[in-house]
């Protein structure tokens, strides 16, 4: 009994991962993927006339913290003016999700 209920609750938070992964993903899609580009590399039409960073960047994931990430998600860019404020927009866990989903655009 012991077994089919650990394998239960393995089954139920794996599908909720898969869920918020799919989720988050939307939520870039829907808001950041204009300009970021679905891989985070900046080569869309804004992404290049806005010089906006390569975020799949070993050296520019090393040199952001996420608390940083986090602010400008939620405060936009001082460097970029086009770069919106979502925090009115987004929730917490949403700026956290986001900021966890650039993580994974790293590059090798």
């Amino acid at each position: 009994m012991k077994t089919r209920y650990a394998l239960l609750l393995s089954l139920s938070l794996s599908l909720a991962t898969a869920a918020h992964a799919d989720e988050t993903a939307e939520l870039w899609t829907a808001k950041c993927k204009s300009c970021h580009g679905a891989d985070g590399k900046a080569q869309t039409p804004t992404g290049k006339k806005e010089s906006i960073v390569d975020m799949s960047q070993p050296a520019w994931q090393k040199a952001e913290s996420d608390a940083e990430i986090r602010k400008y998600i939620a405060n936009g860019s001082s460097k970029n003016k086009k770069m919106k404020a979502y925090k009115d927009k987004l929730s917490p866990e949403q700026i956290d999700s986001l900021v966890a989903y650039i993580r994974t655009l790293k590059k090798g």
